[in-house]
């Protein structure tokens, strides 16, 4: 998985199940992706992202390069234009503009539906993910100091947000 990036995305589906959580755990495992210690289950994962906003990026093979899903920050009506996302690269693939793209599918996706909120927390740690999300018009509401433990450890969180330019 070296080299320029040479992929196709798709809508994410449970023939990607086994490729996404591994890429998701791998995130895990390096310590900056996320609070969660263990990826979750499919059915836990599938119940949890919104089926038209969330996609796999595929090599030539058709191996799962990375991924990007959204879920709901709330049922009330008025957070209904507003989503959170996350998004994952398979640590061989990162640096050839997968998160780029999958960021654009996402934006894209979300702007078709009406939503006009796209956020994120991400560790600042994270630089590269805080980089393709900025070169992606998120930018950075602020930081959530020590809003949660991570391997007993109190861990801040940058909040981004991309705002649909249909809002005015």
């Amino acid at each position: 998985m070296s080299g320029a990036l040479s992929a196709v995305v798709v809508p994410l589906a449970a023939e990607h199940a086994e490729q996404v959580l591994a890429i998701y755990q791998a995130g895990v495992d390096e310590g900056n992706a996320t609070f969660e210690t263990v990826a979750p289950t499919w059915e836990a994962f599938d119940a949890a992202k919104l089926p038209e906003h969330r996609f796999s990026a595929l090599d030539e093979r058709g191996a799962v390069l990375g991924w990007v899903a959204a879920s709901r920050v709330s049922d009330r009506c008025a957070y209904a234009g507003v989503v959170e996302h996350s998004v994952y690269v398979h640590p061989a693939a990162r640096g050839r503009g997968v998160a780029s793209t999958l960021l654009k599918a996402l934006i894209d996706s979300t702007e078709r539906a009406g939503i006009w909120t796209i956020q994120s927390g991400i560790f600042p740690e994270n630089a590269a993910s805080l980089a393709v999300h900025e070169r992606a018009g998120f930018r950075v509401i602020g930081t959530r100091e020590r809003i949660g433990r991570h391997h007993g450890v109190w861990r801040d969180v940058v909040l981004l947000e991309r705002r649909s330019p249909a809002i005015t």
